[in-house]
């Protein structure tokens, strides 16, 4: 027979993303919609492990859905990655009599949330909360969206310096094992070259292309690479090598780090969050449990965390060909 739930507890693990507010706020009010209570989990695993509990109701969020980050804030936790740590996790669980959590975050928070759940038979759901968007089962995370406005806003200043005065710009995008911003902001922001951990572009074909580039009369250049792209140990050192090996052009390197992370999410994430917060509440309410929360064809779907976890995200392969075309 499933567990009653009466109580449930929501917290943000990892790398923060544009959209885990809204999400916060649609998992409280989605609880008090169902006449449940919601409790706020502090600072992510660490905070479970130290019962850095608050009781949220409709009010605590509100004015939250149009802001960047967590208001629940998010940390990294260790502790939890061991047995012990997970022990005192449950206690704490169990003195505040939640009967379930919902984590708002990566592969990484899914890791622990599956874990939890098989050592302890407690009910969890996750929401796939990164700008990376590289979790399996949904076609779009939480933050992906605004990441991409964000990118492409910048890139699109970057080019109006890069055109004044003709210049190469190699543009640094985030994607340690994904290369879905880059591509998407590549093509949106009319990018000569993208690179990205799936394609091995090599250096020499690069350099190929940007001497035709040239040859072509473009008198400026953007390139987008993923940090994870592996055509150089990094990105400072593929600008000495072109600019050794292509000393008509002028090299500049910007990387947009962080900022790719913050700012106000955009209505899509906002919506997605509402969607995902709601479904979450009420899987848990239904007796489902060690799911993730997705969107897949504009329809909220449930895949099993150990899937979400082990899953591979596949680059667009239609994308890629755009691109190629995209930069004759």
């Amino acid at each position: 027979m499933p567990k009653i739930i009466k109580r449930v507890a929501v917290l943000t693990s990892g790398g923060d993303s544009p959209g885990m507010n809204a999400a916060i706020r649609s998992v409280v009010r989605t609880c008090a919609f169902h006449k449940i209570q919601c409790i706020g989990i502090y600072r992510g695993y660490q905070g479970m492990i130290e019962g850095d509990f608050i009781e949220m109701g409709p009010r605590s969020v509100h004015n939250i859905i149009n802001k960047g980050g967590t208001i629940l804030k998010s940390a990294r936790s260790k502790e939890f990655m061991t047995v012990e740590g997970r022990k005192k996790a449950y206690a704490e669980l169990i003195k505040a009599e939640i009967d379930g959590f919902v984590v708002i975050g990566g592969d990484g928070s899914f890791t622990g949330a599956q874990i939890f759940n098989k050592e302890f038979k407690f009910p969890v759901m996750g929401i796939p909360g990164t700008i990376d968007n590289d979790i399996f089962g949904t076609s779009h995370t939480l933050g992906y969206d605004t990441a991409l406005n964000t990118v492409i806003e910048c890139i699109d200043k970057i080019r109006d310096t890069a055109s004044s005065h003709n210049r190469l710009f190699f543009v640094e995008v985030m994607g340690r094992d994904a290369g879905h911003i880059a591509l998407n902001a590549g093509i949106g922001a009319g990018a000569e070259e993208i690179l990205i951990p799936e394609e091995d572009l090599g250096l020499e074909r690069l350099v190929e292309s940007l001497r035709k580039s040239k040859a072509a009369g473009k008198s400026s250049s953007i390139v987008v690479i993923a940090e994870g792209d592996k055509i150089g140990k990094n990105v400072f050192e593929l600008k000495d090598y072109v600019e050794a090996n292509l000393p008509e052009y002028e090299v500049r390197v910007s990387v947009l780090g962080h900022m790719q992370r913050g700012g106000s999410p955009s209505c899509f994430d906002r919506v997605l969050a509402s969607r995902l917060g709601v479904k979450a509440v009420e899987s848990l309410l239904e007796g489902k449990s060690n799911f993730m929360v997705g969107m897949l064809n504009d329809k909220v779907t449930l895949t099993p965390l150990l899937q979400a976890i082990k899953g591979e995200t596949l680059i667009d392969r239609e994308l890629l060909r755009v691109s190629e075309i995209m930069s004759v």
